[in-house]
C-alpha cells in the first residue's frame, strides 16, 4: 500500500514553488482522485505558510485532469495573520493548470460537541458487518486503484431510505490515524450519490469545496454523501464526516458532472 502521507508529499523546487509526485495507486480510472488532489495542495500551502498548521478550510475548481507522475505546485501566500492565514494554490502540469484551490489555515483543537448543530450521526450498520468496496466493480470495467490504498465499507442496506444518499465507513489501513489534511481526501473518498438514483459512476467534480473543524479521534470516519439536486448534467452533493467519537469533523459541498445510465 501506498501510505497517504508519502503519495502526497511536495518539496521544494528552490524556486519559491513545490514538486509533486501524482501517484497512481490513488486514482480512479487512471486519473487522480480529486480529493488526494486537494491534500497535496494543502500541503504545500501549509508549508508556503509556515505560521499554522492545519488547513480548515479548502475551495478548489478542477479545471484540467492531471496524469499520474511529475506536478508542479505553485502556491501565493494571500494573508499571514496569528490566527489564521490564507493561501493559494495551483497544481499544474506539462504547462497546464489542472487544479486551482484557496485555503484558510489556522489550529485545530480535538472534536467536542458543538454548541449547536443540525445533523445527527446518521444510523449504519456497524463498520465490521460491512464489505470493502472492492477496487474493480464487477460489470462497469472501471479500476479504482485508490480503493487497495484504504478501505472503504458502504451500507448497501441502507441505500435508497431516503434517495440520493450514501452511508458508510473509512478508514487508513495500518492503524494510521486521519489529520485535518487526509479529512480533505476523505470527503471526496465516497461513491457519488447520485449512484442510488441511476447514474452510470461518471461524475467528474467540477468544485470542491471542504471545512475541516476539529481533529479527529483515532479510528474509522462515518460518512453520509447525500446529492441535493441535480440538472440535466449536474448535481449538486454534500459529505457529512464524523470521527470515531461521534463528533463532526468535517463537512463539503461538491459540483459534479453526471450522466444517467443508459
Amino acid at each position: 500500500m501506498a501510505a497517504f502521507t508519502d503519495a502526497t508529499r511536495v518539496r521544494s523546487d528552490g524556486e519559491g514553488g513545490f514538486e509533486a509526485d501524482l501517484d497512481p495507486l490513488w486514482t480512479v480510472g487512471g486519473k487522480p482522485n480529486g480529493g488526494y488532489l486537494l491534500a497535496i495542495l494543502a500541503r504545500a500551502a501549509v508549508e508556503a505558510a509556515g505560521t499554522q498548521p492545519h488547513p480548515m478550510s479548502a475551495s478548489a475548481v478542477y479545471l484540467s485532469p492531471p496524469d499520474p507522475g511529475p506536478a508542479a505546485v505553485t502556491v501565493e501566500v494571500l494573508r499571514a495573520g496569528r490566527s489564521a492565514s490564507q493561501v493559494r494554490a495551483r497544481l499544474s502540469q506539462k504547462d497546464r493548470t489542472c487544479v486551482e484551490a484557496l485555503f484558510t489555515l489556522g489550529t485545530l483543537a480535538a472534536a467536542g460537541d458543538p454548541r449547536w448543530i443540525d445533523s445527527t450521526p446518521p444510523p449504519v450498520a456497524a463498520e465490521a458487518d460491512l464489505l470493502p468496496t472492492p477496487s474493480e466493480a464487477p460489470g462497469t470495467g472501471l479500476r479504482i486503484d485508490m480503493l487497495d490504498q484504504f478501505e472503504q465499507r458502504i451500507d448497501w442496506q441502507a441505500v435508497g431510505d431516503p434517495a440520493g444518499e450514501l452511508r458508510g465507513w473509512l478508514r487508513l489501513p495500518d492503524g494510521v490515524g486521519w489529520d485535518p489534511v487526509s479529512l480533505l481526501f476523505a470527503a471526496d473518498a465516497f461513491p457519488p450519490a447520485t449512484f442510488t438514483l441511476g447514474s452510470n459512476g461518471w461524475t467528474p467534480t467540477l468544485e470542491l469545496t471542504v471545512y475541516v473543524r476539529a481533529l479527529p479521534a483515532p479510528g474509522p470516519l462515518r460518512v453520509r454523501q447525500r446529492a441535493r439536486l441535480l440538472t440535466e448534467s449536474l448535481v449538486d452533493q454534500v459529505c457529512e464526516i464524523w470521527d470515531a467519537d461521534g463528533h463532526v469533523v468535517a463537512q463539503a459541498t461538491q459540483l459534479a458532472a453526471y450522466r444517467m445510465a443508459g
